[in-house]
C-alpha cells in the first residue's frame, strides 16, 4: 500500500477540506483527489461525502480512521526509531570472531576504532567455528571477523583486515613435515581434513579446495565433529590440513605447519547481516578500509 494514500486520508479526515489538506502536505490539490479516489477503490467504498459546501467522513471512513490511525502511528514510530538507530554511532559494537580468526589484526582494528570513535566501545564475542554466521543472524553480534569466502545472500562482505599465507598442517612425524614447502598439487596425494555440514560450502572450498590447480580431486575425510578432533587426527598422522598462518589451535609440538604454495593468501575481514547494517558497522568498515589504504595489509 502507498503510504501517501494513508497520509492524505488521515490529514483530510482531520481537515475536512481538500485545499487545506493539499497545503498541509505540500501537494497539488488534484493529486490529493487522485490519492483519495485510489484509496477508496482499495477500501471498496466511499470514505468521504463531498458537496460544494463541505467534506465529511462516511461511516466507512470513520471506521477506517479508527482502526488505521493508531496502527499507522506505530508504524511511523518504528521507522523513525530504525532511522535514528541507523544514524547513531554511539553505543557498543559487538564483534565476533572464531578460534581461527582472532589475533593481531583484530586487536589492531579494535584499538584503532575505539581510539577514533569515542563513545562506541567494542565488545568481543567468540563465535562458533562450526556455524560461524549463526550469531550474526540471531543478532547476538553486529559484525563477524571471518574469512572472506562468502556466498550468502543475506550477508555483506566488508573490507579485509588481514591476508593470511597458506600453510599445511601435518603431524610432526609426517614425511611432509621436513619439507621447506609443499605444492598445492600434492594435496591430492593425501587424505585431507573434512568439515561438518554446518560450515558454509563456500568457506570450506576456500580453505580446502575441491581440486588442485591442475584439476585433480582432493580427498576430504568424512565430516569431523569439531576443530579439536581435526587437530587430533592431524597430530596422529592420519590427515593433513590446508590452513593459514597463525592459527592458535594448531600451535602444538606434535603438529608442523609447512608453507603451502600454489594457493593465494586467504583474506580475513568483516561480515555483517545486510538488513542489520547501521552507522556503527559502517564506521568500523571505514576504519578497516583506512587501515588497508595506509598500506598496512600485505596481500602476498
Amino acid at each position: 500500500m502507498d503510504t501517501n494514500e494513508i497520509d492524505v486520508f488521515l490529514v483530510l479526515a482531520d481537515e475536512l477540506h481538500f485545499g487545506r489538506t493539499a497545503e498541509r502536505l505540500r501537494l497539488p490539490q488534484p493529486q490529493v483527489s487522485r490519492l483519495v479516489a485510489r484509496l477508496e477503490r482499495r477500501a471498496g467504498g466511499a470514505l468521504f461525502d463531498r458537496t460544494n459546501r463541505r467534506v465529511r467522513l462516511t461511516p466507512l471512513g470513520e471506521r477506517l480512521r479508527e482502526r488505521l490511525e493508531p496502527a499507522y502511528t506505530q508504524l511511523k514510530a518504528a521507522f523513525d526509531d530504525a532511522r535514528r538507530t541507523a544514524r547513531e554511532t554511539a553505543g557498543e559494537l559487538r564483534i565476533g570472531f572464531t578460534v581461527t580468526t582472532q589475533g593481531e589484526a583484530l586487536t589492531s582494528l579494535v584499538s584503532t576504532f575505539e581510539t577514533s570513535r569515542n563513545g562506541c566501545p567494542v565488545i568481543l564475542h567468540e563465535a562458533d567455528i562450526m556455524d560461524p554466521y549463526a550469531a550474526l543472524r540471531a543478532g547476538s553480534i553486529d559484525v563477524l571477523v571471518n574469512w572472506l569466502a562468502l556466498d550468502e545472500p543475506d550477508l555483506t562482505a566488508g573490507p579485509a583486515i588481514d591476508y593470511r599465507e597458506r600453510m599445511l598442517a601435518v603431524s610432526a612425524s609426517h614425511p611432509l613435515a621436513k619439507r621447506r614447502s609443499v605444492q598445492a598439487e600434492e594435496l591430492a596425494d593425501y587424505e585431507n581434513v573434512g568439515f561438518v555440514s554446518t560450515i558454509p560450502p563456500a568457506l570450506v572450498d576456500a580453505i580446502i579446495p575441491p581440486c588442485t590447480p591442475s584439476g585433480r580431486p582432493i580427498r576430504r575425510h568424512p565430516k569431523l565433529p569439531g576443530i579439536n578432533e581435526a587437530a587430533a587426527e592431524i597430530a596422529r598422522g592420519r590427515l593433513i590440513h590446508p590452513t593459514v598462518a597463525d592459527v592458535v589451535i594448531l600451535r602444538r609440538d606434535d603438529i608442523v605447519l609447512v608453507p603451502l604454495e600454489g594457493l593465494p593468501p586467504l583474506p580475513l575481514g568483516l561480515i555483517w547481516c545486510t538488513s542489520h547494517e547501521n552507522a556503527r558497522i559502517r564506521a568500523l568498515a571505514a576504519t578497516a578500509a583506512s587501515i588497508a589504504q595506509r598500506g598496512d595489509l600485505a596481500q602476498g
